[in-house]
């Protein structure tokens, strides 16, 4: 059975007032959706309530055909603002904690290093990266571990021109697969043919220009929670 992400009458809250109202959409694999819209409208809190990083107030996302025991959170992975590496590890040691942490495996961390250009820096620990090599290992752990789902919020930020062309091909290759991504930017990502979302204030005028700065930055700032939790995991690993 093909798969086919549906998501009808999504909303959410942030501090007590709608960041998300009534968002209905539905994706099928091998389809890519782009969401655009100002800054703290909203888009970040949209792919991390998909990821389940962001409790939703009401509607809920269903991925037909995909795994009936997971949520759809954990069929998922959310490629956010924050690197979500641990500096103290190596590039190899990042991208095994990750693969024990996600399950499903389906290359070895030098495998995907490689696939970022980064494969003879695997020895290497993280803390001594580029802003753009960090942003290359995390794009890997995408790579590392099998998830029909990829949640991107500003994917190409960091990224020079080289490693742009990379993510596109990574990007089209997942498609191929039969693979969804849905992807928060500002910057054209070279999909082919996307299907489109653009989020606005017409449904939350009330919605002003200071709460919206607060909502971005609580995004940004939300993003460690993965972070943290993965942390918590790898105390227990």
């Amino acid at each position: 059975m093909s798969m086919r992400l549906r998501v009808e009458g999504l909303s959410c809250t942030r501090g007590g007032r709608p960041v998300l109202e009534n968002v209905s959409f539905t994706l099928e694999a091998g389809k890519a959706l782009v969401i655009t819209g100002p800054n703290g409208i909203g888009k970040s809190s949209l792919l991390r309530t998909l990821a389940g990083l962001v409790s939703a107030q009401s509607g809920s996302p269903v991925l037909e055909g995909g795994d009936e025991e997971l949520t759809v959170g954990q069929q998922c992975h959310y490629f956010g603002h924050a690197d979500a590496i641990k500096p103290a590890l190596t590039l190899q040691e990042n991208l095994d904690f990750w693969q024990a942490f996600y399950g499903n495996p389906t290359r070895s961390a030098y495998e995907a290093l490689c696939e970022v250009d980064l494969g003879d820096l695997i020895s290497m620990p993280a803390a001594y990266l580029s802003a753009g090599q960090r942003r290359r290992l995390s794009l890997s752990r995408l790579l590392v571990c099998h998830r029909p789902i990829w949640l991107l919020d500003e994917p190409t930020s960091a990224l020079d021109a080289a490693s742009e062309r990379k993510l596109e091909i990574l990007m089209a290759n997942h498609l191929s697969e039969g693979g969804l991504i849905i992807a928060a930017t500002h910057a054209p990502l070279g999909l082919l043919s996307p299907e489109r979302l653009e989020l606005g204030r017409n449904y939350r005028e009330e919605l002003d220009d200071e709460f919206a700065q607060e909502v971005e930055e609580d995004e940004q700032e939300g993003e460690m929670d993965i972070t943290n939790k993965a942390s918590v995991e790898e105390t227990a690993l």
